[in-house]
């Protein structure tokens, strides 16, 4: 079993990204803006902010961060996002989800501009990936097949099983895998809630991205010997910690890993690669507003 480390694969490509961005500013180009609007105190949000700028800091990038209180209007946020769409210092920028329950989370992606849509949500850059065309592809299923590209893990032919169905994991990387590639031609199923006997096809499967969740869903018995395992689930679950919790995959570790050819650790795997993913997209837009 080898362990698909997403914080040493995710340092790898930080280091090459870094080494682009000197090469940009050495020749007179602009430093890659990326920037993030935070609204409410949610406690995941403003860990992955945080990591987001601390990502940044270290390729090189400059970063802004706008917070706002969790009362934040609709129709302000929407006014901030028109300002970043026509801020030519600002090559790409997140808003944070989840937003809090009365903003339209469709609303304030629709009017992100899909030049600067570097989290990949905007229904024109998801049109694109789907039909195979250049686009921002959002971070988590960017960052698995990144991470499936540096273990030179062999997907052609292969049979994928994604569960899960949302549209931030489980659907484009189910479209990525079809797609023909270097990383790429598999045979994919998806499975969600509403799929009868779940094993029936995780017991098929070369390979298992799982994105149901549900902590430690996937189960010894539900994996064939030598499968390869991406854990994206990541819930916070009581223990007997400091904190009082601690984090848990959609992957079931201990058991599941002995069987397996590769598999991600939670924390430490997926995780890292998301926001690396976010910089990859960041330095495409800023290669393009330089043209």
């Amino acid at each position: 079993m080898i362990l698909l480390d997403g914080k040493q694969t995710a340092d790898h490509i930080k280091r090459e990204i870094a080494a682009q961005v000197e090469s940009i500013v050495a020749n007179g180009g602009k430093r890659p803006h990326l920037a993030a609007i935070l609204v409410g105190d949610d406690g995941a949000s403003q860990t992955y902010v945080a990591n987001k700028e601390k990502a940044c800091a270290q390729v090189g990038f400059k970063s802004t961060v706008f917070r706002f209180p969790s009362d934040t209007a609709e129709d302000f946020l929407l006014g901030k996002i028109d300002y970043l769409n026509h801020d030519d210092d600002v090559d790409g920028f997140i808003v944070q989800l989840p937003l809090p329950k009365h903003i339209n989370e469709q609303n304030i992606i629709n009017a992100i501009s899909p030049d600067k849509d570097v989290d990949g949500f905007h229904p024109i850059n998801v049109g694109k990936m789907v039909l195979g065309l250049p686009s921002f592809v959002s971070a988590t299923p960017y960052g698995i097949m990144a991470l499936l590209e540096h273990y030179n893990i062999e997907t052609k032919g292969k049979h994928c099983v994604v569960l899960g169905r949302s549209n931030i994991v489980g659907r484009p990387i189910a479209n990525l895998l079809s797609q023909k590639g270097n990383v790429g031609d598999c045979t994919v199923t998806v499975c969600h809630s509403r799929t009868v006997d779940i094993a029936s096809y995780t017991l098929q499967a070369d390979i298992i991205i799982a994105a149901i969740g549900v902590p430690q869903f996937l189960k010894e018995d539900m994996v064939t010997e030598g499968a390869v395992v991406i854990d994206v689930g990541i819930t916070r679950v009581p223990a007997d910690t400091k904190s009082g919790f601690k984090l848990a995959g959609d992957v079931d570790f201990d058991r599941v890993a002995p069987k397996c050819s590769y598999i991600t650790p939670v924390p430490g795997g997926v995780g890292p690669m998301t926001i690396i993913s976010l910089l990859k997209n960041t330095l495409q837009a800023a290669s393009h507003h330089a043209i």
